[in-house]
């Protein structure tokens, strides 16, 4: 059973920290890192630390691409790439004294719907029935939503199992493709439920109104508190653990590699929900969007707990 995670529309994650920081002011900062990054890449990056075989597809510009491929070496992950005119977005997380990160994006290239027909010729020869596809983050400029859904409706019609977390999507398009798992956080449960969700009661409502349009499997993310589950066995709630938050950039693609790695592994459901929630808490401990450490996960494994909600 393989894992394959694709990132049509990547960045590089830049870091940097300023003290005393001071809107409308001239600030020094110093940068503390700076990832090749992107939803898929994340979650490849959590699966590759812990060990768990995958393949990451990404679409690369041609003007900096060559720092991303040296990047993902770095890291080991096991990359396809296609290249495309243009340059690879960035994103820069401000980190500065008491008070929360701010992310300022800048755009990247941009395509158009062949790119799609160049993605599945990449994708043909590495997925077959009961593997995993991974598609996160927002489209690239120019690029259709309603060719990226036929892509999906038809790796999902041939027993590939998707994996959705785009803001590309909206509600309706989830339910058209049917994915095999979403993993909403607070904002977009949200969006989806077109209603408050302060609790795990609520968001249990929320996710089963979603299971009912025929989703399989939703995992909603509650940040500190843990997250839920709803899936063919009913509801569960897995509490998230204290920890040192260092940064949560990228928590919620951790916790997604955590569902899939327990996935291939042929864990229960409430295991996959644990895995989830100690790889994206261990994400949180460590810094930018660097992946969670393995002797994290594990240490945390030995305290999260899941139960029926």
């Amino acid at each position: 059973m393989n894992i394959v995670t694709l990132t049509l529309n990547p960045a590089f994650d830049l870091h940097c920290f300023a003290e005393n920081f001071q809107p409308f002011h001239e600030n020094l900062a110093r940068i503390t890192a700076l990832d090749a990054g992107g939803k898929g890449i994340n979650i490849s990056r959590a699966l590759a630390v812990s060990g768990v075989p995958n393949v990451a597809v990404a679409v690369l510009g041609r003007d900096n691409g060559d720092l991303f491929r040296r990047a993902l070496k770095e890291d080991g992950i096991d990359y396809r790439e296609i290249t495309v005119e243009g340059r690879i977005r960035e994103n820069m997380t401000l980190h500065t004294d008491h008070a929360p990160e701010t992310r300022i994006s800048f755009a990247g290239f941009s395509a158009d719907d062949r790119l799609i027909e160049k993605v599945e010729r990449e994708l043909d020869g590495l997925l077959e029935a009961g593997d995993i596809l991974t598609f996160t983050g927002r489209l690239p400029e120019g690029v259709g939503i309603a060719r990226v859904k036929r892509m999906l409706k038809t790796y999902g019609d041939q027993g590939v199992r998707i994996v959705l977390d785009s803001r590309s999507f909206e509600k309706s398009d989830l339910i058209e493709v049917r994915p095999w798992l979403i993993k909403p956080n607070e904002e977009e449960i949200r969006i989806y439920a077109d209603d408050r969700v302060e609790d795990f009661q609520e968001a249990k409502r929320a996710a089963q109104t979603l299971r009912s349009a025929g989703i399989e499997n939703v995992m909603i993310s509650l940040g500190g508190r843990g997250a839920i589950l709803c899936c063919a066995e009913g509801c569960y709630v897995a509490y998230a653990p204290k920890i040192e938050v260092v940064s949560t950039v990228g928590a919620g693609d951790s916790a997604i590699g955590g569902f899939c790695a327990a996935a291939t592994a042929g864990a229960t459901y409430a295991d996959m929900l644990r895995h989830a929630v100690a790889y994206g808490s261990a994400a949180c401990m460590t810094e930018g969007t660097r992946p969670p450490c393995a002797k994290h996960v594990r240490d945390l494994l030995s305290v999260i707990v899941s139960e029926k909600l």
